[in-house]
């Protein structure tokens, strides 16, 4: 009997429960989306809780980046709603302006996160008509003493995007490989693969950047291409091809801005087929709106590919000691694999809904129907259009959510006028 209590004391001290009604929205995620609904809702006077998992602002970006990283787009197509970049800024700004800006941005609008706070939970109670999200927080001074809080909240705002978790494929003998094997996520560098032989698996932007980087510190890098790829040049006769897509969308019907995009694609980079680089079938845009595949946006991997600096290679059949076997018989010996395999929406491991999300964490109704749900439920950074997408789903939910929350205040105001005018009239 006295063990039991003494275990049920020392349950009572590592794992504490703690609730609080929230007035206003809980937002899921301190990154671009989630911090440009904050600022949204910040000038439309609504109060809000963001939470986020990690322990800063923007962890993709400050913690799964690689040095390199510049964004792909031109700033003005990257800002977020109600404060623009820096004049000074480059048209293509850094990882480090980037992360500063958004840093900027979070202080500009008050906005202060609960950080280390981890959603294992969220749930609409249908009695109450309230949002429950719970969360763990592992104490910084004492990793062994952890809190549970549960928010009680009417408006729920899914922020954690599309990039929440990556994704590792399984490979048959990648765990007999020995060598080096880590995903993009955590990839930094080419500075200590100097001299290697590295297969980066995918040819995604992140795959094709952190071939070309590997390129520029002296290692080898074979590029896995498992099937079709748009590669379109970043820019066209000095205007972004991004620009020159939004321009000619407001005019032309996306199947001919992809023949179009397509035409000047083969004009500055030529016949990519021949390096082992095949097209889709579908158009760039067409194929970015129906699977969310995002076309390559050559900053000059391309002319590594050209020159042998980046060896280009089929699909793997699997891994062994030290090599890899490829579709075509091929055997490669490597040193080192980096992943560039992408990343995954979270959504379905700890939101308990099925009506608005898929299984696949992503909303069912298409863009631009994709930010709003039932009972209160949003979802912002969802649309596969990157921050420009995210910050106008930022905007329409701010809007949504104050306008019922400024009615309500109106009507609260209302009755309390009233109630003391009687209290007055009593007497």
């Amino acid at each position: 009997m006295e063990n039991l209590f003494r275990l049920v004391d020392q349950e009572q001290d590592l794992f504490q429960r703690k609730w609080t009604l929230v007035n206003g929205p809980v937002i899921v995620g301190a990154g671009p989306s989630g911090l440009a609904t904050a600022a949204c809702l910040r000038e439309q006077g609504v109060p809000f809780v963001v939470l986020e998992r990690a322990e800063c602002i923007a962890s993709l970006w400050q913690k799964r980046t690689y040095d390199r990283l510049k964004l792909h787009l031109p700033k003005q197509f990257c800002q977020l709603p109600k404060l623009p970049f820096p004049e000074e800024f480059p048209e293509y700004p850094t990882k480090r302006q980037f992360i500063e800006y958004l840093e900027s941005y979070a202080k500009h609008f008050d906005i202060n996160p609960k950080f280390n706070e981890c959603v294992q939970s969220a749930r609409y109670d249908e009695t109450s008509g309230f949002w429950r999200v719970k969360t763990t927080v592992v104490s910084n001074s004492n990793s062994n003493m952890s809190t549970e809080f549960e928010y009680i909240c009417r408006w729920l705002v899914v922020a954690t995007g599309e990039n929440a978790e990556r994704v590792v494929p399984d490979i048959d003998g990648l765990a007999d490989f020995g060598g080096q094997v880590i995903h993009a996520c955590d990839y930094k560098s080419g500075e200590n693969f100097k001299g290697q032989n590295v297969l980066v698996v995918g040819c995604g932007n992140s795959g094709m950047e952190v071939s070309l980087d590997l390129c520029n510190h002296n290692a080898s890098p074979s590029m896995v291409v498992r099937s079709s790829v748009h590669v379109l040049p970043r820019e066209v006769f000095g205007r972004s091809t991004f620009e020159l897509a939004v321009l000619m969308l407001k005019w032309l019907p996306l199947w001919l801005v992809d023949k179009l995009l397509l035409v000047l694609a083969w004009l500055v980079l030529g016949n990519i087929e021949k390096y082992g680089l095949k097209r889709p079938l579908m158009g760039p845009l067409q194929l970015k709106n129906k699977q969310g595949k995002t076309p390559v946006l050559d900053i000059g991997a391309l002319d590594k590919i050209r020159s042998g600096g980046i060896n280009v290679v089929p699909g793997i059949k699997r891994f062994s000691r030290a090599q890899v076997e490829l579709l075509n018989g091929q055997v490669l010996d490597i040193d080192s694999v980096v992943l560039a395999t992408g990343y995954r929406s979270n959504v379905p491991s700890w939101l308990q809904e099925s009506e608005f999300f898929s299984k696949n964490g992503f909303p069912k109704a298409p863009f631009p129907h994709a930010w709003k749900g039932n009972a209160g439920l949003y979802a912002v950074g969802f649309t596969r259009r990157g921050l420009s997408g995210a910050s106008s789903d930022a905007m329409r939910i701010a809007q949504d959510i104050g306008k019922v929350w400024k009615q309500e205040t109106k009507q609260q105001k209302r009755r309390t006028i009233a109630c003391h005018r009687r209290c007055i009239s009593q007497f």
